[in-house]
């Protein structure tokens, strides 16, 4: 199992750039094909699709994002699609709601600067990508020197241990990000 090759598959680092987004607002077909081909190297299976109509529009109607005009998407929205197809697989649609509420509120009263935002998201994603990586090369040296050999030297439980491990990680980090979810509704509630 070369972990190398298999982590530069994964392509990570690929990430929609504010800059690659178009400045003129796009109908729904249009945010679709841009997504399909930003993130296509992000499917599993070659028959999936990246974003769907129903997908924005299950977003749209629980108010993950705010109110389009005239059937377009701002570069606003497009940003905020971004972040919530990165989020999508971790929390629920509810969570993500709770998560951009105060965002959605202030892009309305013309108080935020959402693509700043999305620039420092963005560098913390690429940040996130390189301890990944490195984590990944932590892994496989407790593998190779702390582990017993018997379990290690056999690939398919080296695998099923390393599966393991990622999922009991991703665990983690889920419920921590819930956590911190429900602070900002409980922050939420103070202010009202």
């Amino acid at each position: 199992m070369n972990i190398k090759k298999q982590l530069a598959e994964l392509q990570l680092e690929k990430q929609l750039k504010s800059e690659e987004i178009p400045d003129l607002d796009l109908y729904m077909d249009q945010v679709i094909q841009l997504f399909e081909s930003k993130f296509a190297s992000s499917k599993r299976y070659e028959e999936d699709k990246v974003l769907t109509k129903t997908m924005i529009n299950n977003y749209a109607k629980a108010k993950l994002f705010f109110p389009i005009n005239n059937k377009k998407y701002s570069k606003e929205h497009l940003l905020l699609i971004s972040m919530i197809y990165q989020m999508k697989s971790v929390l629920s649609i509810k969570d993500i709601g709770k998560t951009f509420e105060e965002i959605n509120q202030r892009i309305q009263q013309d108080d935020f600067d959402l693509e700043n935002f999305y620039t420092n998201y963005v560098q913390l994603m690429d940040r996130n990508v390189a301890g990944f990586e490195e984590h990944i090369k932590e892994q496989e040296e407790i593998c190779n020197t702390e582990l017993d050999k018997d379990i290690v030297n056999d690939p398919y439980l080296r695998q099923v241990l390393l599966i393991t491990s990622l999922t009991g990680m991703s665990n983690f980090y889920r419920r921590a990000a819930e956590k911190l979810v429900d602070q900002l509704e409980q922050k939420g509630e103070q202010k009202q």
